[in-house]
């Protein structure tokens, strides 16, 4: 087993960077005996990126990585993260968070969809008879920012110091500072059911007018059941990677969610209230037209930590 010591410093994976036009996110899981191989290639996702991206530097390919719950002992000795924890599985009156498995997060991104490729196609090359794909989604940017379902997405993300604040762990940690909690899950659209609402309806449902994206007055919508307030009232933030997916020749037509978080009960409580319900909101409107068909939680390392990691 590897056990990497992570530097004060705590230099993040660039899990803050902007949004781009391509992206692949990739879930596996790590057979037995290819511990050693997972961990050579978490050291070397950071090469890989720049031999594939230096000819493109307009490019702006990145990857980044998270480890689960049940294969961080496999794969480190020494601390672990304060807060890693299984994705736990929600059952609400109407709505099912499930769990499935996944060792392993690369969300690899990039402004063009051949380096997002090439970089995905090398990390599992090196994973070749070590690890099993659980999940693999081709993502892209749609129109202005919007999901399939016609609304902008990602409007409430803090930006600046205020992302950082969010979404990287701080001194509570510092065996792990720079790192962050990561929830990822993939969502599939019932596209006929929610084309067949009127567009008011719809932006009852979301809390937002469709075509300007302005903020809407509408208790129980989507937007109002996933704002959380902390003890002092101020409202809790996570950093959303959302991006939309589809095969329309399959029918298919969704939503990859990833949420990066400083402190993952955020996270989960978001989660609860759209799932379980709350008090003064809740189960999410939404989940009438939008099932999750994965549910894992990761945490992302600093770099420092994946470098010294083989």
């Amino acid at each position: 087993m590897s056990s990497p010591t992570s530097s004060a410093g705590g230099q993040p994976q660039p899990v803050l960077n902007p949004m781009t036009s391509a992206a692949v996110f990739l879930v596996v899981s790590v057979a037995p005996g290819g511990e050693r191989t997972a961990r050579d290639v978490l050291a070397g996702l950071a090469g890989w990126e720049r031999a594939l991206g230096f000819p493109y530097p307009d490019g702006r390919l990145s990857c980044v990585a998270g480890v689960g719950s049940d294969a961080w002992d496999r794969l480190f000795t020494g601390p672990r993260p304060a807060r890693l924890y299984p994705f736990r599985e929600l059952k609400g009156p109407r709505h099912h968070a499930v769990a499935t498995p996944g060792d392993l997060l690369f969300h690899v991104r990039a402004a063009r969809a051949d380096l997002c490729f090439a970089l995905a196609a090398e990390i599992m090359k090196r994973l070749r008879g070590v690890a099993v794909v659980e999940d693999e989604v081709h993502a892209f940017a749609y129109y202005d920012a919007r999901n399939l379902l016609g609304f902008v997405d990602g409007t409430e993300n803090p930006v600046g110091p205020d992302a950082a604040d969010a979404a990287l762990v701080g001194d509570e940690d510092r065996d792990f500072r720079g790192g962050s909690y990561a929830v990822v899950q993939k969502y599939l659209h019932d596209v006929d059911a929610w084309e067949s609402l009127p567009v008011e309806t719809q932006e009852k449902v979301i809390g937002r007018t469709k075509q300007t994206n302005v903020e809407l007055d509408a208790p129980g919508s989507h937007k109002d059941v996933n704002s959380v307030v902390g003890p002092d009232g101020a409202e809790l933030r996570i950093v959303r990677a959302a991006m939309p997916f589809g095969r329309p020749g399959h029918g298919e037509f969704g939503t990859y969610f990833l949420a990066l978080s400083r402190d993952p009960e955020v996270t989960e409580t978001m989660l609860e209230r759209m799932y379980l319900g709350a008090d003064d909101a809740g189960p999410d409107p939404l989940l009438d037209y939008s099932r999750a068909v994965t549910g894992t939680r990761f945490f992302v390392p600093p770099a420092d930590f994946l470098r010294a990691s083989a």
